[in-house]
């Protein structure tokens, strides 16, 4: 036998040896394709601001509607944090907190139709108000440039809007502007006439399904700090509820499909803290999102109506430190993670006790809403604020972002739109949302402090995605990768990585990047691989031994949420069909529309009866799509 047939043997031999052999010193990583398998949110692909200004003749520069495209987000939350909670859409003014309170044109309506124009097939989210209080007028706004080029100092949060004095030396006015000369009443309905204006019959024509999230305003809990003109004693969460109640009551009558993501909590002091403390009740004390928790559940069985569909909070952690910044990702479901900056979680019991440092704040949530709400509450998890430090390197911050997706897909989190975006950020963003799959599997690391894999199959498990990070500033990991319930194809594997990533911005495009493409040799039951330092890699993989899951031929369509506790979205593409029917188990069709050839979703309003039901897609020249759904 000539010496290279020898050669190329002894390398396959080798290939297959390594791929079933551990080395010493290695972390072993071991994925499980048919454990924990669930599917993974399209709208963890978020961020903030994207279409949002106060430019009137703003457009959108055409290298970023490139990037935001290539780099794959889904979701664009556009209501501008503090500057939404007094959103005139009539008048299309905005009054700025952060800026002395001053009014500036905000046009929520062309920000809305540049999302669907660009992006047909993502999410948009805007918020409701419920302060009270709305823009009426830039006539009384501060003369800023006057007083200083318009420069940022200390005082940009002084009240001097409407005619107040500023303080050379402090944070509050000298003297405070007069809200009435620049806002004007605004209530609920108000607020909710918003969706006549955008979805009615006489309204400017947005299609409903791309913009079914909607805010319950913003940070309520810091109000007497953001919102002082207005506000200046901080009114009780009792209060706060009641204006939540009645506002979530009257959005879901004009749009049953809605989803109502609130309350939008500040920080972690906020997750547990309405203001300075908890909420105290019938002489019990409550963490501030128990609390909320416990009265929306009051409110749905008193009215019978849906008052939640997300719980949403913000995360601002203030380190620097890149041992810290790489183990933030574990605040949210960790309940064995002792988190250095606890500070509000020590007030969970009325006091406030030093021994209390694990946040596990979503896991908690879990755990109330399962408590007040029962099992099959149907709310999810999302995360609509969040930054940290601008000092942290690009790297680092590539590895928190991959480790807080990663979290989220494994853990059922249905939005992240982080506010703060920097270099490192739309390099992860794309690697995830291009190479990832549909449904994160079970992915186990001998050292998750160090090491994390999170592990994404499609629908028929003949394709893997393998995201590993290495959380090691310094130091290359070799790990030695093990499946269980799926059989990669022996040979090589691409392999991306993100690593060293420099202080300018890489992402151009998808062809103009930083990924660095190579190759990983696979055996019959696994891989190893050097990971660098502070880096995050993707393996892709086929499957090589018996297809486990159903063909992709059963998934010509996504239904979700399935099982459904209410309304349900379906989603396709790549296909016109011209009408849909639901059919229960017994023959008997209970749904029929016609579809418009261009439409590539629907959203079933109605509550269907608990059961199981077939859901038909039929297109123009009789071909159909059937997908089964569980009705709760």
């Amino acid at each position: 036998m000539p010496n290279n047939a020898l050669s190329a043997i002894g390398r396959a031999l080798i290939v297959v040896w390594m791929g079933a052999m551990p080395v010493v010193g290695q972390i072993q990583v071991t994925i499980d394709a048919g454990a924990d398998l669930k599917p993974v949110s399209p709208y963890l692909y978020g961020r903030n601001n994207s279409f949002s200004s106060t430019d009137p003749n703003w457009t959108l520069p055409d290298a970023d509607l490139v990037r935001l495209r290539d780099a794959g987000v889904t979701f664009f939350r556009e209501s501008g944090g503090n500057n939404s909670s007094k959103y005139n859409w009539r008048r299309k003014l905005g009054s700025h907190p952060d800026w002395y309170n001053n009014v500036y044109v905000n046009n929520w309506d062309h920000a809305a139709q540049t999302l669907q124009k660009h992006f047909p097939a993502a999410q948009g989210m805007w918020a409701f108000q419920l302060l009270g209080y709305a823009a009426r007028s830039n006539a009384a706004n501060f003369p800023d440039w006057d007083y200083n080029r318009s420069q940022w100092w200390e005082g940009v949060n002084q009240n001097l809007a409407g005619g107040g004095v500023p303080n050379a030396t402090g944070t509050k006015a000298l003297t405070e502007g007069n809200p009435h000369l620049y806002l004007e009443k605004w209530p609920a309905d108000s607020s909710v006439a918003m969706l006549d204006h955008w979805f009615g019959a006489n309204g400017i024509g947005l299609k409903k399904e791309g913009i079914r999230y909607w805010n319950m305003d913003n940070e309520p809990e810091i109000w007497s700090g953001t919102h002082d003109d207005v506000m200046p004693v901080l009114l009780s969460p009792q209060e706060f509820m009641q204006r939540y109640i009645q506002l979530a009551k009257k959005a879901r009558a004009k749009f049953p499909d809605i989803k109502l993501v609130g309350p939008v909590t500040a920080n972690e002091w906020q997750w547990y803290n309405w203001g300075t403390r908890p909420v105290t009740e019938n002489g019990k004390t409550y963490p501030w999102l128990e609390y909320f928790i416990k009265t929306i559940a009051a409110g749905q069985q008193q009215s019978g109506i849906r008052l939640l569909d997300v719980l949403d909070i913000h995360f601002y952690p203030s380190t620097q430190k890149t041992e810290e910044v790489v183990q933030l990702h574990r605040v949210f479901f960790d309940r064995n993670y002792d988190f250095p900056e606890a500070n509000g979680v020590k007030t969970m019991n009325g006091g406030y006790d030093n021994s209390l440092t694990r946040e596990y704040i979503f896991a908690r949530c879990n755990d109330w809403l399962t408590q007040y709400l029962g099992a099959d509450h149907g709310v999810t998890l999302g995360l609509t604020e969040a930054g940290i430090h601008d000092a942290v390197q690009p790297s680092v911050r590539a590895v928190w972002y991959a480790s807080t997706l990663g979290e989220f897909m494994k853990n059922n989190v249905e939005i992240f739109t982080p506010w703060t975006w920097q270099t490192g950020m739309w390099e992860t963003l794309h690697l995830f949302s291009r190479y990832n799959l549909t449904h994160s599997v079970r992915g186990i690391s001998a050292n998750e402090a160090l090491v994390s894999a999170y592990p994404t199959v499609n629908a028929s498990k003949d394709s893997m995605t393998v995201v590993l990070i290495n959380r090691s500033p310094d130091a290359s990991q070799v790990v030695n990768v093990r499946f269980n319930q799926f059989s990669p194809e022996p040979g090589k594997a691409v392999l991306y990585k993100l690593s060293q990533l420099p202080a300018e911005e890489t992402f151009v495009s998808h062809r103009d990047n930083a990924l660095k493409k190579s190759e990983v040799n696979v055996g019959v039951n696994g891989f190893g691989i050097s990971l660098p330092p502070m880096s995050v890699s993707s393996v892709t993989l086929r499957n090589g031994g018996p297809v486990l899951g159903e063909p992709p031929a059963a998934e010509p369509f996504q239904v979700f949420p399935n099982p459904s506790w209410d309304s349900v979205t379906v989603r396709w593409a790549h296909q016109d069909f011209d009408q849909i029917t639901i059919t229960a188990t017994s023959g008997k069709q209970i749904y029929n529309r016609t579809l418009q050839k261009s439409q590539r979703e629907a959203v079933i309003g109605r509550k269907l009866p608990a059961g199981v039901y077939l859901i038909r897609l039929t297109g123009p020249g009789g071909q159909s799509a059937v997908r089964k759904i569980i009705a709760r």
